[in-house]
């Protein structure tokens, strides 16, 4: 046990307890390997034997209670929650120097257990099971072939299939409900379709990036917008949008939900559009807490259905916030968010933080809960990377047409956001370099608009403070940011800075 304390210090006060592991772990080797032969060497299956190893929970935290059973506990799961849910991530990164069927065993002892484990602790495992799990018979299928075998499988590979050459010396079409012949798809064709093509390159190369984006983002709309729904699938989602507006008692909508996801799913419809047509936002609060509490599917891909749920029905009524939201919808979208966590960063939170007017306090409120509630630190520094490094391509947010309006495709700087920046930071989240420097150059570019600001100095002096490592280089950058205000914490902030 003594010998694992310092990997199991790392796990409790490291920020960045994988890395740290990694490096303490190949160390520990090098140095058991060179010493002499009386210490006691590191091997990693005497590790995965302390985690399992049966005994009495002694460690609780409010976080972790011990499932109520007369079976003996393993050594892992008396430990906090955050430490499991790290030591899991650790092992599911450096799997190769581990046991296979011990790792596997591992997850699924914790995953077998009903209760008493924290989310990530679950999430963790999971993750850890499902790596254990990846299909290695690929590998085995390509290196059963011989040498000798390449050449006929490229030939193989690279021959047209005989029922294509027997149409291409025939006349008959294609297909048999299009009249289009194989002659029909001659040298001309091709010689057409390339003209077209160099066409719109050419275009494109006269519009530059910015071109392509907005012919990218127009075809994508016209995609959703133009596909034609049959009248019958159009007369019911009328109809189901009539029942939204007017509906009287929550266990209606119950019937309600589970017609929306019959017509989207199992119809084979254009969902997008069909909830277009249904206009769910609309709905009263205690209505689409219900619609979003039983609108579920098995879909894997969260980026679909999930991610519409969200943004047809609580997206236009977030967006739109004057006051602070009813109690009731926040809770059952903050539960959805819990199971969807992807979805929730495509589809609600950064179309939120990219509001046209920007944000305002109420909305502040509503993506502070769902970050602290819904997602690890981990995932909220990358959400907070790509909102401030990336480029409007890889912020891929989902949003129904009609709501475009009120999306801007940059950052609309105002005192709430610098305060859910703040909130972002206090909740132990570390952002990367890149991040950091963004947000030192918006600091800067901000300070004079924002120099009465209590909120602006407050971010500041946070960030100061929580990203002291990387800012020596920022400092000089920093410190005409900070004369340029004038608050309370202005005085703090020059302090901190001169202590970088």
């Amino acid at each position: 046990m003594e010998q694992w304390v310092p990997l199991f210090d790392i796990f409790m006060n490291s920020p960045t307890p994988e890395t740290e592991a990694s490096l303490w772990l190949q160390q520990s080797f090098n140095a058991t390997t060179s010493s002499s032969p009386t210490i006691t060497p590191i091997t990693t299956s005497s590790f995965l034997s302390l985690l399992t190893k049966p005994c009495n929970p002694i460690l609780k935290d409010s976080s972790f209670s011990p499932p109520t059973t007369s079976k003996r506990v393993m050594f892992i799961e008396t430990l906090p929650g955050m430490v499991q849910s790290r030591i899991l991530s650790f092992l599911a990164l450096e799997n190769k120097r581990f046991n296979e069927k011990e790792l596997s065993k591992l997850a699924r002892n914790l995953l077998s257990e009903d209760q008493g484990f924290d989310f990530w602790v679950k999430k963790a495992a999971r993750n850890l099971l499902d790596r254990m799990s990846e299909p290695n018979h690929v590998n085995k299928w390509i290196s059963g072939f011989g040498l000798d075998s390449g050449e006929e499988l490229v030939e193989e590979f690279e021959s047209i299939p005989d029922w294509l050459k027997d149409l291409t010396a025939a006349n008959d079409p294609l297909h048999y409900w299009l009249p289009l012949s194989a002659a029909d798809f001659g040298p001309k064709f091709y010689d057409d379709s390339l003209e077209n093509d160099q066409s719109l390159f050419s275009q494109v190369e006269e519009n530059g990036d910015n071109g392509m984006m907005e012919v990218a983002v127009e075809m994508e709309v016209d995609r959703v917008s133009n596909v034609l729904l049959e009248p019958e699938i159009k007369t019911m989602a009328i109809s189901l949008r009539d029942r939204v507006i007017n509906l009287e008692s929550s266990f209606k909508a119950v019937a309600l939900a589970n017609e929306i996801q019959q017509l989207c799913l199992d119809k084979r419809v254009n969902s997008f559009q069909v909830l277009s047509l249904i206009e769910p936002w609309k709905a009263e609060d205690e209505t689409a807490s219900v619609l979003i509490s039983h609108l579920s599917s098995g879909d894997e891909d969260e980026l679909a259905w999930p991610s519409q749920v969200l943004c047809s029905i609580v997206l236009p009524k977030f967006l739109a916030l004057a006051e602070p939201a009813s109690r009731l919808l926040l809770t059952s979208t903050i539960e959805y968010c819990k199971l969807h966590q992807k979805a929730a960063v495509h589809g609600l939170l950064f179309p939120l933080v990219l509001r046209k007017e920007g944000i305002n306090n109420p909305i502040c409120d509503v993506i502070t809960r769902i970050v602290k509630e819904c997602l690890h630190p981990a995932h909220v520094s990358a959400f907070c990377q790509t909102l401030l490094c990336r480029g409007e391509a890889e912020r891929r947010f989902i949003l129904l047409p009609c709501h475009e309006f009120l999306i801007s495709n940059e950052l609309v700087w105002t005192d709430s956001l610098f305060s859910l920046l703040h909130n972002i930071l206090n909740h132990n989240v570390h952002l990367t370099r890149d991040s950091v420097d963004r947000l030192v150059y918006h600091v800067r570019q901000m300070a004079e608009t924002f120099s009465k600001s209590l909120k602006f100095g407050n971010f500041v002096l946070c960030l100061v403070t929580r990203c002291s490592l990387l800012l020596k280089s920022h400092k000089d950058i920093l410190t005409e940011a900070a004369e340029c205000t004038d608050t309370l914490v202005t005085r703090s902030i020059l302090l901190r800075i001169t202590s970088l």
